[in-house]
């Protein structure tokens, strides 16, 4: 696996973290965000720090074990097992975020799964499960979504909780999650004009 820079991932971190703000898929402290430097290290986002304040400082490396090698003052997301449960799963994945976006949130809080129509949607997300409902940060949230990488999901709608993309990029990640969140949006809408 290629290795990537440390500085230019954390810039690329945060700048994620600033456009999930910005477009409304994270609010307050929500969301978490991960990126895989190597075959053994991940940059992940802090518990409690709001994702559009974030600095490259904030940020924590971890291995592949949940262990801490370095960090700022914070301490590592709650949700860093799922994190790393996808990393596990999918050598090729790179990314990894975690959103309470409005639209893909609402499905997932009224036991909707995502079956959308449009070719871009299905082109971009492929299948979306919605998983069955497990504790946040927990072992049995991060197992479903395991499961979910392993039949060849990109993202997963959590019930009760959320939605979780990822990518080979944080960009693709981000264009998922974007994708995700606007094809809900759109199906809600949808289901006003039947």
């Amino acid at each position: 696996m290629k290795q990537f820079s440390l500085a230019q991932t954390a810039a690329e971190l945060v700048q994620t973290g600033g456009r999930m703000l910005a477009a409304g898929l994270v609010a307050g402290h929500d969301g978490n965000i991960s990126v895989r430097l190597n075959e053994q290290e991940i940059l992940v986002t802090p518990a409690g720090k709001s994702k559009g304040e974030l600095g490259p400082a904030d940020l924590l490396l971890v291995d592949l074990q949940g262990r801490v090698l370095s960090h700022g003052p914070g301490r590592p997301t709650s949700e860093l097992p799922m994190h790393l449960r996808v990393y596990q799963a999918d050598p090729a994945a790179r990314a990894v975020l975690h959103a309470h976006s409005p639209y893909a949130t609402a499905f997932a809080l009224a036991g909707r799964t995502l079956q959308s129509r449009l070719p871009e949607v299905t082109e971009c997300l492929g299948e979306i499960p919605l998983l069955p409902f497990a504790e946040p940060g927990t072992q049995q949230l991060a197992d479903g979504v395991g499961q979910a990488v392993a039949q060849g999901a990109r993202g997963a709608l959590l019930a009760e909780h959320g939605c979780v993309v990822w990518g080979d990029s944080l960009s693709q990640a981000l264009y998922r999650l974007e994708e995700m969140e606007l094809a809900c949006k759109i199906e809600w809408l949808a289901s006003f004009l039947k």
